[in-house]
């Protein structure tokens, strides 16, 4: 299988490395990346392309891993969709709600079928335990769910070109699109209406380090591409907490909380039903659901896994990887996400943005109206 990149970055690196153990008989018959930080992980010998168009011309891949900086996907998906080529983006698929309808439209054209995405957590053990039992919960009426990183990653992303919404799209959008998309997959619906609030107070002047120990906990994850050496001084325009409300098309209702400067991360999860209640973390590796009359229905430790797996994503990098091999050599006919599931999250993430920045609550119906026109889902 002839597999070529655009975007040769840690993430792109770390996915396409796992790829290839899980694939032998892959070959990187080429990447273009004008700064291609993390070659090494695919290959050193790998051909270099200056243009997306001749590398998908040239070399005919039967993969085509989209790994670009954000605001980049839909260029290089257009390009991919246009020369036939299976493709893989990294999430989130796209930054603005128009590039999300000029994508649906192409998808309605070429196949949405054509186009995997990453958003991992669909993949994680946790997801996998939590939909086995999620009809033993009932109807789903609340949720309470947070995303809540160490001050090394906030700072970051306060030093990475994701700092900038034009490049990333926000940090709603760049970061926590996983979280939205498992939370759409648990109601089994889409927000109708969303609020949110936010802002910057962490990562600023004031608080810059004083001490080695703080300094080198705020450069200990380094970034390349249009970076900037200092997290509080920085001219990243994206926020470092946010809160919102949302509700779904089912009437259940969600509140959601990320902040990037929590040294004792967290990822955590409660999903109440009519008939039972689920609880986890994703950084603290466990899983319980129990019914209303108190009886145990799931308990799970995730926390005595493999550690070679356990690198990124709670393991569910891996997860991915074996279920996209499957799905690629034809042993599985689907997948637990797609890229319809990714555009989806996408558009409630900007308009949480949106009401951030407006003050007020944003109605989705006119977006789910026009997004659904372009019918992408059966």
């Amino acid at each position: 299988m002839r597999v070529v990149t655009a975007g040769i970055g840690l993430r792109a690196g770390h996915v396409l490395s796992i790829l290839k153990e899980t694939m032998p008989e892959i070959e990187f018959v080429g990447y273009y990346d004008p700064q291609p930080t993390y070659l090494h992980m695919i290959g050193e010998d790998v051909l270099r392309f200056d243009d997306v168009a001749d590398i998908l011309a040239q070399t005919k891949p039967d993969l085509f891993f989209v790994g670009s900086p954000n605001s980049f996907h839909l260029e290089h998906i257009k390009l991919g969709l246009a020369a036939g080529v299976r493709i893989f983006t990294e999430k989130p698929v796209v930054t603005t709600k128009e590039d999300t309808m000029e994508l649906a439209e192409l998808l309605a054209k070429h196949g949405s079928d054509q186009v995997m995405v990453g958003l991992v957590l669909r993949y994680s053990q946790h997801m996998v335990d939590l939909r086995a039992i999620l009809d033993r919960l009932g109807p789903i009426t609340s949720l309470e769910a947070n995303e809540h990183i160490a001050p090394y990653h906030g700072a970051f992303f306060m030093r990475d070109w994701r700092r900038m919404i034009k490049w990333s799209g926000g940090f709603m959008l760049e970061k926590c699109c996983h979280d939205i998309d498992i939370y759409n997959m648990v109601t089994g619906s889409r927000p109708t209406r969303v609020a949110s609030f936010g802002g910057r107070k962490s990562f600023v002047p004031e608080f810059a380090p004083t001490s080695n120990t703080e300094n080198e906990i705020m450069h200990r994850k380094t970034s390349a591409w249009e970076s900037v050496p200092d997290a509080f001084h920085s001219d990243g325009d994206i926020i470092d907490y946010q809160t919102a409300i949302l509700q779904y098309e089912t009437g259940a209702s969600m509140a959601f909380h990320t902040n990037l400067n929590t040294p004792d991360e967290h990822r955590r999860f409660c999903v109440m039903g009519a008939l039972g209640m689920a609880e986890g973390d994703f950084v603290r590796g466990y899983l319980k659901a129990t019914a209303r009359d108190g009886e145990t229905i799931a308990d799970h430790d995730y926390t005595k896994g493999d550690p070679a797996k356990m690198s990124a994503h709670y393991g569910a990098d891996h997860m991915m990887v074996s279920d996209i091999a499957a799905f690629l050599r034809g042993e599985t006919k689907s997948l637990p996400v797609g890229v319809v599931d990714a555009l989806e999250a996408g558009l409630v993430a900007m308009a949480l943005d949106q009401a951030r920045i407006a003050g007020g609550m944003v109605d989705l119906s006119e977006t789910w109206a026009e997004f659904d026109s372009w019918k992408l889902r059966a």
